[in-house]
C-alpha cells in the first residue's frame, strides 16, 4: 500500500508569506561560498546540500492522506490538500473517503475537488455520525458556497456509519477505529494489509493514561508499523491550551513507543510555525527519543508531496 501526503496542516490552510520567503533565501545566502558558483554543476550540489528547511516546504494545506493498494483509493480526510489531490491524480471510478471528524479544515477540500464534479464517481463515505451527510452538505449550501455547486457536486454519495473498536473491511484491507479526546470527538483509523499495519490517529489531545496500562484502543494502536499522529504543540504549548484536542510532539512519541510502533511520522502541523521551526520540533523528537533511550524509533516529519510504501 501507497501512503502519500497533500495535506499536512493543522487547524487552518497556511501559504508561504513574503516573509518567510525571503528568510529561505537570505539564509540560503548566508550559507553559499564562490566555489558554489562557479558552473551549473557546483550550484546544483549547492542546492541539494541545503537543508529541507530551506530548499523545500512542509506545505500549507490541511489534512488529505491518500492510500492506495491495487485499484483500491481511500482518502483519509478532505482538508484542503484534496484540492491538490484532483489536479495531481488521475480519476478513479470510486473513492473511499473516511472522516475522523468533521471540523472545518478537514472537510473544505472537498468543494473544490475536481473529481468531485465528475458525475460517473461513486464516493463511498465513511464516519461515526448518523448525521454525517447532512454535516458535509451543509459546507456546500448558500451561504457558505455558491449555489452551483451544491446543485453539480458527487451525484453518487454513500454514507456508511463506523462504529468504534469494531472492524470492517474495505476490499482486503481491515479497517478499525478508536474514538479520542478531542472537542467535538475525533477518530483515529488502523489499516491492515499483507501484514502490515498503519495508523491515522490526527487531532487528539493525548495524556499519560494514553500511554499507560490503563490505555484503550489496542486493536487500532498495538503493533502497527507506522503511527501518522497530531503532534501540533510543544510541551509549553500543551500546558497553555489544555483542552484544545491536540497532542505535543514528545507525547505522539510516548504513544508509539507504549503501542510498540516503530515508525512514527508528526503530523497536524501548528498553523502559526514556520518551516525552520517544524524542522527544529522534528530534532527536538528525536533528540527526545534517543534521551529515553529508544533511539531505534524512526521519526519523520509528514510533508506535502511525500509518498512511502507501507
Amino acid at each position: 500500500m501507497k501512503v502519500h501526503f497533500w495535506g499536512v496542516r493543522g487547524s487552518i490552510p497556511t501559504p508561504l508569506t513574503p516573509q518567510q520567503v525571503q528568510s529561505k533565501i537570505m539564509a540560503a545566502i548566508q550559507r553559499v561560498s564562490p566555489e558554489d558558483l562557479k558552473n551549473a554543476e557546483t550550484r546544483a550540489k549547492f542546492v541539494s546540500s541545503l537543508p529541507s528547511w530551506i530548499f523545500g516546504t512542509t506545505g500549507g494545506n490541511t489534512a488529505c492522506v491518500e492510500l492506495l493498494h491495487k485499484d483500491t483509493h481511500i482518502i483519509l480526510d478532505a482538508g484542503t490538500g484534496l484540492r491538490v489531490l484532483g489536479k495531481n491524480r488521475e480519476c478513479p471510478d470510486r473513492y473511499h473517503m473516511l472522516f475522523s471528524h468533521f471540523h472545518w479544515d478537514h472537510i473544505n477540500g472537498f468543494p473544490f475537488f475536481d473529481h468531485a464534479f465528475n458525475p460517473d464517481v461513486i464516493f463511498e463515505m465513511y464516519s461515526h455520525l448518523d448525521n454525517a451527510e447532512e454535516i458535509f452538505r451543509n459546507q456546500m449550501t448558500e451561504p457558505y458556497s455558491p449555489p452551483s455547486v451544491g446543485k453539480t457536486i458527487a451525484k453518487n454519495m454513500n454514507f456508511h456509519k463506523v462504529e468504534d473498536d469494531k472492524e470492517f473491511f474495505i476490499d482486503d484491507i481491515k479497517i478499525n477505529s478508536h474514538m479520542m479526546r478531542h472537542p467535538g470527538d475525533s477518530h483515529s483509523f488502523s489499516f491492515e494489509v499483507d501484514g502490515k499495519k498503519l495508523v491515522y490517529a490526527t487531532d487528539v489531545e493525548l495524556k499519560t493514561t494514553d500511554f499507560t496500562g490503563t490505555a484503550e484502543g489496542e486493536a487500532v494502536f498495538k503493533n502497527a508499523d507506522v503511527i501518522i499522529i497530531d503532534s501540533q504543540y510543544t510541551v509549553e504549548e500543551v500546558y497553555r491550551k489544555e483542552n484544545w484536542g491536540h497532542s505535543a510532539f514528545c507525547y505522539a512519541i510516548d504513544f508509539a513507543l507504549y503501542w510498540n510502533i516503530k515508525k512514527v511520522y508528526l503530523f497536524h502541523h501548528e498553523p502559526a510555525y514556520d518551516d525552520k521551526k517544524l524542522n527544529s520540533i522534528l530534532q527536538a523528537a528525536r533528540w527526545y527519543a534517543q534521551y529515553i533511550d529508544h533511539s531505534d524509533i524512526e521519526i519523520y516529519l509528514a510533508k506535502e508531496a511525500q509518498e512511502f510504501d507501507l
